[in-house]
């Protein structure tokens, strides 16, 4: 299996114009699949210099590219679009081999950047600013926005490809170029997504340095976050890693825009449609293997009906398909690596301790890579454990009264990113998405946590870390905005009626 694994990111990477992109014999960066543990290649990181060298490219590319009006910038991301269809499942085949999702999974990521090249090719031409009244007669003020610098984009390894679309799609369109320092763990799906857009950049005569890419472990993003030439770092990833960039940035006044952890939950209230909700738990919950940002890991169910619903959740859970992702019917792929079996099996012993009772799941398989059991948690309270994020299937069900105790437990946790309330009366909906109901940037009405769209702001609050990115208006994250006042008379008052001089 190794080598047909290997055979075919080769395959993909050659595809897509980059076989012959970072090649190392004995590199030290190595790219391992989670499908079986196996070496898919090896690659050399990027020395100092090198990602010294590539923020100076961009650097200099972006005095050239925020001049090009922006529908012609367009032009670039809706060329870098249409090679992302052309190669919708060469990168998806990368996305799986990389980052172990189900084949289903991993061509919805690839049409997440689709997209939001489509979204951010329209936004090209929307980059409005306001006209304001002004207090003085004979005076005009607006206000504008401008290209920002150079955007650094840091991304992690369960959205390999997506996120970093997400800031680069909008960051061109907006004027802005891009350094990107994938995950260590992701590297080929980099390798192929930076090729296509080097030909994007070819094919409409864009300048050579819109688009970076560096490779490497920590050190190769400690430099876009202290390089002064960085305008804009966008990091995704654990609130620890958000704990040493945000302060970074913020010394030498750079602009951060963080995607943290989430511990996200959704209440399930007496009137919920069960058949809904266990279906949309159960894919929130497994799916990605837990993997996602969004990943659902409490669920806060009526004292009424909770017996119920762990019930259905347990068969739904033991009818899952773990295995080979590319297989036919395998809904939950490996995980990424051994160290997350060793906190997933870390958090279910916690949780016995706290007198959690392990309903079913949360066993590892006896084959290569790291294939667990999602595993189901009935909790006698919100004790530590659960408080905290961990990045794997484990879910726990606690139980609640009243509508008011079931949203205190629900924002009793220091993440704030994506909820949900499962209910089918108008009160209890509307209570949930009120100024006193969910305190994450995304709540959500009778369907999961995760599966956000493109056309709204992606992010959330507290150590979620509290930047947005995607749809809305998440692009003035990646601009500049200037006041403008313009006099068109011939006389100079001052704003607040001063008075100077005769």
């Amino acid at each position: 299996m190794t080598s047909s694994l290997r055979a075919r990111a080769e395959q993909a990477l050659r595809a897509c114009g980059a076989a012959d992109d970072h090649p190392a014999a004995d590199g030290e960066l190595i790219a391992r699949t989670p499908l079986d543990g196996s070496v898919l290649c090896r690659l050399n990181p990027s020395n100092p210099e090198q990602v010294s060298d590539a923020i100076d490219q961009a650097h200099q590319a972006f005095s050239r590219w925020r001049t090009v009006p922006a529908p012609q910038r367009g032009v670039l991301v809706r060329r870098l679009g249409e090679l992302l269809t052309e190669h919708k499942a060469d990168l998806a085949d990368l996305v799986t081999l990389e980052a172990g999702k189900v084949t289903s999974e991993a061509l919805g990521e690839v049409q997440e950047m689709i997209d939001i090249c489509e979204f951010a090719v329209g936004l090209s031409r929307q980059l409005y600013g306001r006209t304001m009244a002004s207090e003085r007669p004979g005076h005009r003020l607006m206000e504008t926005w401008h290209p920002l610098g150079v955007v650094g984009v840091i991304s992690a390894f369960n959205f390999p490809v997506a996120v970093w679309s997400w800031n680069t799609a909008l960051a061109l369109v907006c004027g802005d170029t891009v350094v990107w320092k994938p995950s260590e763990l992701t590297p080929l799906t980099a390798i192929a997504c930076d090729a296509l857009l080097r030909r994007a950049a070819r094919d409409v005569g864009a300048p050579d340095g819109v688009h970076r890419l560096v490779l490497g472990p920590g050190p190769v993003g400690e430099q876009l976050v202290d390089d002064p030439r960085v305008a804009l770092v966008s990091a995704t990833g654990s609130v620890r890693m958000g704990r040493t960039v945000g302060p970074r940035v913020a010394a030498r006044f750079g602009r951060c825009l963080l995607e943290l952890g989430g511990n996200n939950a959704a209440v399930v209230a007496p009137t919920a449609d069960l058949d809904l909700a266990v279906r949309a738990v159960v894919f929130s919950a497994a799916g990605t293997a837990g993997q996602r940002c969004t990943s659902l890991r409490r669920l806060i169910v009526h004292a009424s009906i909770v017996d119920t619903v762990v019930d259905r959740l347990a068969d739904a859970y033991r009818q899952l398909r773990v295995g080979d992702p590319t297989e036919d019917g395998v809904l939950v792929g490996p995980l990424i690596r051994e160290q997350s079996w060793a906190a997933m099996a870390s958090a279910l012993e916690r949780a016995r301790a706290d007198g959690g009772t392990v309903v079913c799941g949360g066993e590892r398989l006896d084959r290569a890579g790291v294939y667990v059991t999602p595993a189901l948690v009935r909790m006698p309270a919100q004790t530590e454990v659960v408080r905290e994020e961990t990045f794997a299937p484990v879910l726990y069900v606690l139980g609640y009264d009243t509508l008011d105790e079931a949203i205190a437990l629900h924002n009793d946790v220091p993440q704030g990113l994506s909820s949900a309330v499962f209910t089918l009366d108008q009160r209890e909906a509307e209570r949930f998405l009120a100024a006193d109901g969910s305190d994450c940037g995304i709540a959500n009405v009778n369907i999961g946590t995760s599966g956000a769209e493109i056309g709204g702001a992606f992010g959330g609050e507290k150590e979620t870390g509290g930047g947005r990115e995607s749809g809305s208006d998440s692009w003035k994250a990646y601009m500049r905005r200037a006041t403008n006042t313009v006099n068109y008379s011939d006389q100079l008052p001052l704003a607040q009626g001063v008075k100077f001089g005769g």
